[in-house]
């Protein structure tokens, strides 16, 4: 396989994995805004609604976990892209600011795992 046919497998492994996890997250009741919206600075996942909060959504995937878990290589710098992105994203929305927070949803063979506020944006910039 070469390194394009690798990395075309591997966005469709990660557009399945967000698939699933989308479908799960709304048939938990939240309700989709957006999703993959990139900036410079970070890519967004999913962005949803639980009731009045906002849900900014990293959706992890692995396939196995030689390298550890897909929850554990939401590390410190990847935390930072996530909440400069989320500004960004508040900044251009109109009103106050709503309350929000950050989810993990860990996709794997046979995984399912909704890491709901698993991190705050305080101390992060």
């Amino acid at each position: 396989m070469t390194q394009i046919q690798r990395r075309q497998a591997s966005l469709a492994r990660g557009r399945w994995a967000e698939d699933q996890a989308l479908d799960f997250l709304q048939s938990e009741g939240l309700m989709l805004i957006a999703r993959n919206v990139r900036y410079r600075c970070g890519e967004l996942d999913l962005i949803m609604t639980d009731g009045l909060q906002v849900v900014f959504i990293e959706v992890r995937y692995r396939s196995r976990s030689d390298y550890g878990s897909a929850a554990a290589s939401v590390d410190h710098r990847k935390r930072q892209r996530l909440v400069r992105a989320a500004l960004l994203w508040l900044s251009l929305r109109p009103g106050p600011l709503p309350a929000c927070r950050f989810d993990v949803v860990v996709m794997g063979p046979g995984q399912r795992l909704w890491l709901p506020g698993v991190f705050l944006a305080g101390g992060l910039l």
